[in-house]
């Protein structure tokens, strides 16, 4: 009787949530900053090449 009570409680217990809920937010976090870097990397790139080009007196 008291192994299934306690086997409730521990199914009952949500103290761990809040540290698992805080791993999946940086982890979104994490991913959105990535996501950003690498999209205006790609596009910094691009206009630094176009001025590049222009000053240099090219087409």
């Amino acid at each position: 009787m008291k192994l299934i009570q306690s086997i409730k409680d521990f199914m009952n217990d949500d103290k761990g949530i809040s540290a698992v809920e805080y791993a999946l937010l940086l982890a979104l976090i994490g991913a959105g900053i990535a996501t950003a870097a690498f999209t205006l990397g790609g596009q910094v790139q691009t206009n630094i090449e176009t001025a590049t080009t222009e000053l240099a007196g090219g087409e």
